[in-house]
């Protein structure tokens, strides 16, 4: 075992999205990952199952947790681990026998930890929902998108997995510190709308600052500026520009041709922006994505070209940085962060097969109970 967290163990019940992204995360640096999921069940995504990025470095376990005997295997391997994983609304662990009250009791370090949309209590506590609806009540969603445009879902990389999972993974690793100077575990409550608006923490600052305006595709970070924006280019490729600073927006203008052009001289005047827009469009129009690349990138304009899925992972700096790895045969994105210490060993494709014998052998189950477990289709 290698990594920051080697010698950790985490039991993750079997869950979609920001639940299994934690699980992967600690996975990643070290932590031994062993997710339950349910008999004869390949997976959530069965679909994909076998190149699940958010599943890799993992051992599996089916149990059945409607049975007595389930349910006493499930509540021995989590007196066996420093944490949890769940995902599910909240009382389903209860209902199952399986709560903090019940988990604690057995394993008082036990790190607990929850992942919801809408959190542990509140008044939506109990309703449906995805990524799109936990990011629009706290406005979130309503500063993604354009000018005079309608809100722009911003796929769910911003409640599910930036404020979600990421949010539960440093949950943890927060409760396992305080759990090994204390000996005590605690619950975490990792809910999306909180994440989700702890991330737009700079849009909140600017807003109490007077600097920011509440329609969305107006502002200088959100695409209303000239300066900071994505624009097309001859061959139908785009670049981004992010020239903010005056002397990183001066090299800008010197580059298109616009050093001498008065009506670039007040960069931060709104009131200008649309029609200095329209001037940058039409010079990046006239050229090739590969031909603002080689005069632009790596200066300090701030400039980049806009790769695709596809091209990503061969652009000369991202390749360079390992930024993307290959697992089971899929390019997937390495782990993050990197620490000087020893690392974790790369990721592994997880698969569908169960590791039943491993992992309750690991925890004191002699080869007759888990034959026995086995037969009874308790344990598959």
């Amino acid at each position: 075992m290698a990594g920051p967290l080697a010698g950790v163990r985490i039991i993750e019940f079997e869950g979609l999205g920001p639940a299994p992204f934690a699980g992967m995360m600690l996975a990643d640096h070290g932590a031994e990952v062993i997710r339950i999921t349910r008999p004869g069940h390949a997976g959530l995504l069965s679909a994909i199952a076998a190149t699940d990025v958010f599943a890799r470095s993992r051992r599996r376990v089916a149990i059945d947790m409607k049975s007595a005997e389930g349910l006493q295997t499930v509540r021995d391997l989590c007196a066996s681990a420093h944490g949890l994983i769940e995902g599910f609304r909240p009382g389903v662990m209860e209902r199952l026998g399986l709560g903090p009250d019940v988990l604690l009791g057995l394993n008082p370090a036990l790190v607990y930890g929850r992942i919801t949309g809408w959190g542990q209590d509140g008044p939506l506590a109990q309703a449906a929902g995805h990524d799109i609806n936990y990011i629009a009540i706290n406005g979130v969603l309503h500063t993604v998108g354009v000018r005079g445009g309608k809100p722009v879902p911003p796929m769910n990389y911003v409640g599910d997995f930036g404020g979600g999972g990421m949010l539960l993974a440093f949950g943890m690793v927060a409760a396992l510190l305080a759990a090994k100077t204390t000996g005590a575990g605690q619950v975490i409550d990792a809910a999306m709308v909180d994440g989700s608006a702890l991330l737009s923490g700079m849009t909140w600052q600017l807003a109490n600052a007077g600097a920011w305006n509440d329609a969305p595709g107006t502002n200088w970070l959100d695409g209303g500026s000239h300066f900071y924006d994505t624009y097309v280019c001859s061959d139908g490729g785009f670049v981004a520009i992010g020239a903010i600073e005056p002397q990183f927006y001066a090299l800008l203008r010197g580059a298109l041709g616009l050093a001498d052009d008065p009506d670039f001289d007040a960069q931060m005047d709104p009131a200008g922006w649309p029609a200095l827009k329209d001037k940058i469009a039409a010079i990046i129009a006239t050229e090739t994505r590969d031909h603002w690349t080689a005069l632009m990138e790596g200066t300090d304009i701030c400039f980049a070209p806009v790769m695709t899925l596809a091209e990503a992972p061969g652009h000369h700096h991202v390749a360079a940085r390992g930024t993307f790895i290959q697992v089971g045969g899929q390019t997937q994105p390495a782990p993050a962060p990197r620490f000087s210490g020893a690392p974790a060993a790369a990721p592994v494709a997880t698969g569908t097969e169960s590791h039943a014998d491993a992992v309750l052998a690991a925890i004191g189950y002699d080869p007759a109970r888990i034959s026995a477990l086995r037969d009874a289709g308790v344990v598959r």
